[in-house]
């Protein structure tokens, strides 16, 4: 909890911070940057910083933490921390790390909002940090005591046993362990941090969820290749995974994370996805076949065209298997490709059946996701039962 009288000056100042938060991220991340070159070369997302996505995520963040402290107090935004902690710990977060930040967010704070900073003021957005970077201290150190993982070293040499292409820009890549020991463990929806490094010797990282089955003797992701928009770069670690790395290739991974994961509680089921958000719902399908889950499963999928669907042929089998499962695939150009049943268009759940008691786990775009949400609230699903997954910063946790 917030102290009192912290309580109170953040109740005042929070209008002036939130009102400046993303100018002051910015800011930090400039004099971070500066000060520790080596986190933008080896730890953060390049891509993600160009674009400005990281830094918006790390203002909402922020902003949503000091609101629920001062608005609920005794509570904390528990989802919102365990995500962020999940992101962490697969990227080898360590707790000193947290006071590297504190130093140059609270210099961003100050230049900012200038004299208005005072030291009762400055006192108060300490605790407001330190309550929060506390917090995600204590999960993620249990997180890397779970794993088996000393905090902050989080990579295992692993090896390409084979290369798939799925589409023209998705290519699927199974992996086995180097140092010879076992499999980890992961939840149906989990991903894992993939570490490489690139031609100028930045090892940058990226996240991608596990795609094939949990019990397999290796493990599967699949790697969609980001095309620059608007001007913007393309992914540089998509591109180097597709170009460069190929069968008997190394990379590194971390243990797998994610607090989405498939609940197996007997209920009905939604699997809604976008484009190359079908992988962690292909892991899902992989564990409902291979358990013979028979309460029913709505897989509903949208993307460009057949194509351009990644493991379609997987994602409709899959469904087939499960004695209550059933798919609804939407294609914006349908073309030649789609099969009698697809639909034209965006993912409309206007017409399909979604039973009671359904639980739904989505994965795509966030208009997508977003679009699909607000369908299941219109027809009665309760907002504590829709379940999300976001690839890169999540710009959405922070006002779900």
């Amino acid at each position: 909890m917030l102290s009192e009288k912290s309580a109170a000056t953040v109740r005042a100042t929070l209008p002036a911070v939130g009102g400046a938060i993303s100018e002051i991220s910015g800011l930090f991340y400039d004099r971070l940057f500066a000060a520790h070159p080596e986190l933008l070369r080896d730890l953060f997302n390049r891509g993600n910083q160009a674009a400005g996505t990281q830094r918006e995520a790390l203002a909402g963040a922020i902003a949503h933490f000091a609101t629920v402290l001062v608005e609920h107090p005794g509570q904390r935004p528990d989802a919102m921390l365990s995500r962020i902690a999940h992101k962490h710990a697969s990227l080898g977060i360590s707790p000193g790390q947290y006071h590297i930040v504190q130093k140059h967010l609270f210099a961003a704070i100050a230049e900012v909002l200038g004299d208005a900073v005072t030291e009762e003021v400055a006192a108060a957005w300490d605790e407001v940090y330190w309550l929060m970077a506390n917090a995600l201290i204590a999960i993620e150190q249990r997180l890397y005591a779970e794993r088996d993982v000393l905090t902050g070293d989080a990579w295992r040499p692993w090896e390409v046993a084979g290369k798939v292409r799925e589409t023209e820009d998705v290519v699927s890549f199974r992996l086995r362990p180097a140092d010879g020991l076992p499999l980890p463990d992961f939840g149906p929806g989990q991903y894992v941090s993939v570490r490489v490094e690139l031609p100028d010797g930045a090892r940058q990282i990226r996240q991608y969820s596990l795609s094939g089955a949990p019990g397999d003797t290796t493990r599967q992701i699949t790697v969609k290749r980001e095309r620059g928009l608007a001007g913007d770069p393309d992914g540089e670690v998509s591109a180097h995974l597709h170009d460069h790395v190929g069968e008997g290739a190394r990379v590194e991974l971390s243990a797998p994370y994610g607090d989405i994961v498939l609940a197996d509680d007997g209920g009905p089921l939604l699997l809604a996805s976008a484009g190359i958000g079908c992988t962690p719902m292909l892991a899902m399908l992989h564990r409902l076949a291979g358990d013979g889950y028979a309460a029913p499963v709505t897989v509903v999928h949208g993307d460009r065209a057949p194509e351009h669907h990644a493991h379609a042929a997987d994602h409709r089998a899959l469904a087939e298997k499960l004695p209550g499962g059933s798919t609804h695939f939407w294609y914006e150009e349908p073309g030649t490709g789609a099969a009698p049943d697809d639909r034209a268009g965006r993912v409309d759940l206007s017409d399909v059946d979604l039973p009671d008691g359904l639980r739904a786990y989505l994965c795509g775009p966030l208009p997508f996701m977003r679009a699909v949400r607000t369908q299941l609230l219109e027809r009665g699903v309760p907002a504590s039962a829709v379940h999300y997954e976001v690839f890169g910063p999540d710009l959405w946790l922070a006002r779900d």
